[in-house]
């Protein structure tokens, strides 16, 4: 879905800039869903659960390329 774009993201800003920007990109949607669970009471297993399958659902929809 996105993965067109991410490459030609990737391509302009050249791997070690797009490695960063990707590594705060996911940092921020961990914190993201760390508000989340503490606001619900969600335990840290299921918390770390939780942010795999984000990872896994990102790859299988192509957010990740």
């Amino acid at each position: 879905m996105f993965a067109p774009l991410v490459i030609l993201l990737r391509s302009q800003l050249g791997k070690r800039e797009f490695n960063q920007l990707r590594g705060k990109a996911i940092a921020l949607h961990s914190k993201a869903i760390t508000a989340v669970c503490n606001w619900f009471g969600i335990d840290r297993t299921d918390r770390q659960n939780l942010i795999r399958l984000a990872r896994d659902n990102g790859k299988r929809l192509g957010f990740l390329a």
